[in-house]
């Protein structure tokens, strides 16, 4: 039933039971104020998920985000990368998104774009490739094994780069239609929102080409 029919029917109510007109209007305007915050709430869009085993799958050539419950597929986002979203991030500044299985390892509910949720680039593989590539040197190496190993967030000051992660901000008209970041993944801010309520420090990010 429409709002318009529940007024007729709480109307014809109130005069059957002989309910004064003062009371009448009051009752009215409870109705259309609880009307209007149902609607307020639907149009927010920010359901809630109970999600047990979540987990998140990049596919940068889709440019969609994928949230799992365990094995089945709950949600589909459309994301944007870094400028330079083909390739591995491989150095600080190189505008490309990382490519592996990482972790959720900071969550901050303001940042620069609305909610973040870091993850733990560079992570293991990515400090070993750069040892190998000279980009590293051994105790900056060892300290990003030693964070990733306890879980915290690795060193994001390194020829690496690092402060990668999710985050909002891909609503504004400015961002539409392509790649802008930094090498972050980037949802609008209604979809980090989802996100940010269900995803919790080491839950799984893998990013894939």
């Amino acid at each position: 039933m429409g709002h318009e029919g529940s007024s007729f029917c709480l109307k014809r109510c109130c005069r059957a039971a002989g309910v004064t007109a003062g009371l009448g209007v009051i009752a009215l305007w409870t109705l259309s104020m609880t009307l209007g915050a149902a609607r307020r709430t639907e149009r927010r869009g920010v359901p809630v998920l109970r999600l047990h085993q979540p987990r998140v799958v990049v596919l940068k050539s889709k440019r969609r985000l994928y949230l799992f419950e365990g094995d089945r597929l709950t949600r589909s986002y459309p994301v944007a990368l870094g400028r330079h979203p083909s390739g591995d991030k491989c150095s600080l500044g190189d505008g490309r998104t990382p490519e592996g299985v990482f972790r959720i390892c900071a969550r901050k509910r303001h940042s620069e774009h609305h909610r973040f949720l870091g993850i733990d680039y560079p992570n293991a593989d990515a400090a070993r490739a750069g040892f190998e590539a000279g980009l590293l040197t051994a105790g900056e190496a060892r300290a990003i094994l030693e964070a990733t190993e306890a879980g915290r967030c690795p060193p994001w000051t390194t020829a690496l780069g690092g402060g990668i992660g999710l985050h909002g901000g891909n609503g504004a008209s400015r961002h539409a239609g392509r790649d802008w970041t930094a090498g972050c993944v980037a949802l609008s801010d209604v979809a980090i929102e989802e996100l940010f309520a269900v995803l919790r420090l080491g839950d799984v990010v893998e990013i894939l080409p």
